[in-house]
């Protein structure tokens, strides 16, 4: 196969791919049903023109009879008249037009056995096309059904093209937005570690850490002054941890053996009564509050 062949080869192969892909089979259909009913118009034209075909041959052969008769009588008239020779010419016209009459008849029963063709295939083709538009609508039915359910089924399964876009816009966004979030949790990384110094800062990371060293320091510092300030230093903390709850239970019962005799004092004493019960109750939520951080 020489390259020109080739070439036509790939070129018709190609062609042909994409008229298969742009051939719509309810058009293609519709189109041979068309182009079956233009035959058959053809044919209806047809026998129509081969008829008035015979009918102007009917018509001249009726023509010729008429003929035939006249010259008859021109005949018959001249032989009462004594002319023979007119007799004569009256019968060779009359045998002439009888010969063309029987042309005619010819011609006639020709067209008329052609006219009988015609209409015999015209009915041939009318049935045909009648049968062939029942199976175009049928066949038209079924593809738009099997269309119909080829998408559906394409967009359940997500085949399609269209689905097959969405498909793939939702894969870029997915992979776009995990490239932002590892993005931005590798800014976050290395804003941590310090490796981006600050563009407003002469600061670089060691100082950053001594600085925070130093805060600690201070923070422990002021810690510190504040436990002595409220008396929470170590010694006074190995002093409350040296007072078992014992020590705390037996200083309680004294004090509330003592508020039992002041309450009997006061019973005898009605006049200062209110003001002995408010000492008594002052110096029991005092010693409780003691008592409570000894525990404690």
């Amino acid at each position: 196969m020489g390259i020109l062949s080739r070439a036509s080869y790939v070129v018709r192969s190609k062609v042909n791919a994409l008229l298969n892909r742009a051939e719509d089979p309810t058009e293609s259909l519709d189109y041979s049903y068309e182009q079956m009913r233009d035959e058959l118009q053809d044919v209806k034209q047809g026998i129509a023109d081969l008829t008035t075909q015979k009918k102007r041959l009917e018509i001249q052969k009726r023509k010729l009879e008429e003929n035939v008769e006249k010259h008859n009588r021109q005949a018959r008239e001249a032989v009462q008249q004594d002319r023979d020779d007119l007799a004569r010419k009256a019968l060779e016209k009359k045998k002439s037009k009888m010969n063309q009459i029987e042309e005619l008849e010819g011609q006639i029963a020709e067209l008329n056995n052609t006219q009988e063709q015609l209409v015999e295939k015209k009915n041939k083709l009318q049935n045909r096309i009648e049968e062939f538009r029942t199976k175009k609508e049928t066949m038209k039915a079924r593809y738009e059904a099997a269309e119909a359910s080829s998408r559906v089924s394409e967009a359940m399964t997500g085949v399609g093209d269209e689905m097959e876009d969405v498909s793939r816009s939702i894969e870029r966004a997915e992979e776009r937005t995990e490239e932002m979030e590892a993005r931005a949790e590798a800014m976050d990384e290395l804003e941590d570690s310090g490796a981006f110094e600050d563009a407003l800062s002469d600061k670089d990371s060691i100082d950053r850490e001594l600085e925070s060293l130093s805060t600690d320091s201070e923070v422990d510092a002021e810690l510190e002054t504040l436990k002595g300030e409220l008396g929470k230093g170590e010694s006074a903390g190995d002093g409350d941890a040296a007072v078992s709850d014992e020590d705390v239970d037996a200083e309680l019962a004294d004090i509330e053996s003592e508020i039992d005799a002041d309450e009997l004092e006061s019973d005898l004493d009605g006049d200062s009564s209110a003001d002995l019960d408010e000492e008594l109750d002052v110096e029991l939520e005092e010693s409780e509050s003691d008592a409570d951080e000894q525990r404690n």
